[in-house]
């Protein structure tokens, strides 16, 4: 056990200086009752002294009764000591921030995740998960285990940090087939799960004070990264079908979208809403950052091609992540992004964090490679479109011609939009009185919202739990 004490020749006796220390580290909590103390030998050793001075200072501690000694065993601290007595906090240094630091700080206050963190319910619809009752943990772990146990020594240093050139491959190859994406290998980069792609494309692409352009409502990490780079943000209106072309600006650096499922309205983009995009950004020779987050997901009609599938001119900057599909704690995403900016992106992951997770990307280059993503994506959107139509049911049994609902064409969440006027925390607190817990969508606007929304997500929900949940429901509508 290693221990710090400051020593001075000008501060007493040894043993006395040693024995005030380990009574202030007792009394303040940091040795707790009947935790066991140092070694006499180990400390003397640590502080460089002689061991008698570290006995003089324990026979103190024993005499007074702070410790107890155990025969063959040590000396432990005494029970009860030291657990009324908390340590003074120190005043806080007034220390100026940077204009990202305050930017920064700022956009924590506006984050409004806490209601995640609150005691689960069972009737929870929360949304942005994935399904962990079926993931295929057995086979991760051995897969995992086998990297870990045939890893050289030198995958165990620094890697590359644009990603293990296997798992780019692999990403590669899911999404030319999955999502039409155009892509090579080296057009990948590996990022700590898609909000770092986001972060790395603000400090790469804008400059404070430039024009950029975001969905109205949209996913909160985007605007808050946009607002702590300085950026001018824009709000794009949104209707039953996404983004509507006529209210792009005439002028702006970035677009961002999420046009396979809008978040968090769920409005999926045309193709003839995708071309009219394009051709925008070709006109005003702006970049799309296209946030693919639940591309995985489509319930009903043929997948839509992705808008970096369809992009011509090198515009489109792709990210997606593993979140949805895997598990957040992976923190894994992918930007794929057009050749002339790969350097650039690649440089500042290198400054950001340097790379991510080794052993991690070479499980998941394996998982995805042998096919078992493939199975488990199959398994997932069969299990989330069998909940899919019994949340259809349900709200059509229990809230009928009360609501209104978009989103039900893909992704794992919807949107309920009562048809009268009603007070969204309203429904909030009273769908927790009844022991459902519901989410607003006005957090994901910029501008106040015209109507109420709630958010159902389904894909952790057993189908009794979303009949019941719905059902409970009723009465607040």
């Amino acid at each position: 056990m290693s221990f710090v004490i400051p020593l001075s020749k000008s501060a007493g006796p040894l043993f006395r200086q040693v024995y005030r220390a380990l009574r202030e580290a007792i009394l303040s909590g940091a040795f707790s009752g009947g935790q066991k103390l140092p070694s006499t030998r180990d400390l003397a050793e640590q502080l460089e002294i002689s061991r008698t001075v570290v006995l003089l200072a324990y026979d103190q501690l024993l005499a007074e009764g702070f410790a107890v000694g155990r025969r063959g065993s040590g000396t432990y601290v005494a029970g009860g000591v030291g657990v009324s007595r908390t340590i003074p906090s120190r005043s806080m240094s007034r220390t100026r921030l940077s204009r990202y630091g305050s930017s920064a700080a700022a956009a924590w206050s506006r984050m409004s995740f806490s209601q995640r963190w609150a005691a689960p319910r069972v009737y929870d619809f929360a949304y942005g998960r994935s399904d962990l009752e079926i993931f295929p943990f057995e086979a991760w772990r051995r897969i995992l285990l086998r990297c870990a146990r045939s890893a050289p020594a030198s995958r165990l240093d620094y890697g590359a940090a644009a990603g293990s050139p296997a798992l780019r491959e692999a990403i590669c190859s899911h999404l030319r087939r999955s999502r039409a994406v155009v892509c090579d290998p080296s057009d990948v980069i590996v990022v700590s799960g898609s909000q770092q792609a986001l972060d790395l494309i603000a400090r790469v692409l804008i400059e404070r004070g430039e024009r950029v352009a975001i969905e109205d409502p949209g996913y909160q990490g985007i605007r808050e990264v946009l607002l702590t780079a300085g950026a001018r943000v824009l709000p794009l209106a949104i209707d039953h079908d996404g983004i509507q072309p006529d209210s792009l600006p005439a002028k702006a650096r970035l677009v961002f979208v999420t046009p396979s499922h809008q978040f968090p309205t769920g409005a999926i983009l045309p193709l003839a809403r995708r071309m009219a995009l394009l051709d925008w950004a070709k006109r005003t020779e702006a970049m799309i950052v296209e946030d693919d987050y639940d591309g995985e997901f489509r319930y009903e009609g043929q997948p839509l091609e992705s808008l970096q599938g369809l992009d011509r001119e090198g515009r489109v900057i792709y990210i997606g992540t593993f979140s949805r599909t895997i598990f957040s704690a992976l923190r894994i995403g992918y930007l794929v992004a057009p050749k002339g900016l790969v350097q650039a992106f690649t440089a500042a992951k290198w400054l950001c964090d340097r790379h991510t997770a080794t052993l991690e990307q070479q499980a998941l280059a394996e998982f995805i490679s042998t096919g078992l993503y493939e199975r488990y994506l199959r398994r997932i959107r069969r299990r989330n479109a069998q909940r899919r139509r019994v949340l259809l049911e349900a709200i059509a049994a229990h809230l009928g011609d009360r609501v209104e609902i978009t989103g039900a064409g893909a992704g794992a969440h919807v949107v309920v939009w009562p048809r009268r006027r009603v007070a969204e925390q309203a429904v909030v607190n009273a769908a927790a009185a009844r022991g459902v817990t519901v989410y607003g969508i006005s957090p994901y606007f910029l501008r106040p919202p015209l109507r109420t929304g709630i958010l159902l997500g389904y894909s952790r929900m057993r189908e009794s739990e979303i009949r019941e949940g719905v059902r409970r429901l009723s009465g607040i509508f």
